[in-house]
């Protein structure tokens, strides 16, 4: 079971301050074969949230640049959306939640948009 487009967060209200700790995985996508490919999906960083009181893990796409913060700067998660995926047991079901970003910057700081050289090369001719 998954929510259809998952739950959009109010990040101040949810969340507030967030703090980086450290990547926590890369998750690699997987061969036709089953083995897992050197290519990345998605990784995930622990936050601490005082909103939460507790630890947070936020994934984010691969073709954002890895995050190399400093251990508690302040950060910002981007276009935040939370989401479940539920297992049946023979006692009913088990509910995991987790949480996707667009992106985690430094709080402050807008986002990098990420250059697109065949844009630039139109930029330039016209």
């Amino acid at each position: 079971m998954r929510l259809a487009n998952g739950i959009v967060i109010d990040k101040e209200a949810t969340f507030g301050a967030l703090k980086f700790s450290a990547l926590r995985r890369e998750v690699r996508i997987q061969n036709e074969d089953g083995t897992v490919s050197d290519e990345i999906k998605e990784r995930t960083y622990d936050l601490k949230s005082r909103g939460q009181g507790r630890m947070i893990q936020v994934s984010i796409p691969a073709s954002v640049p890895l995050k190399e913060f400093d251990y508690n700067a302040e950060v910002e998660i981007i276009n935040p959306v939370a989401d479940t995926v539920a297992t049946a047991t023979f006692q009913g079901a088990e509910v995991d939640w987790y949480i996707k970003a667009d992106d985690i910057v430094l709080k402050g700081k807008p986002a990098q948009p990420v250059e697109n050289p065949q844009n630039q090369q139109h930029m330039k001719k016209g």
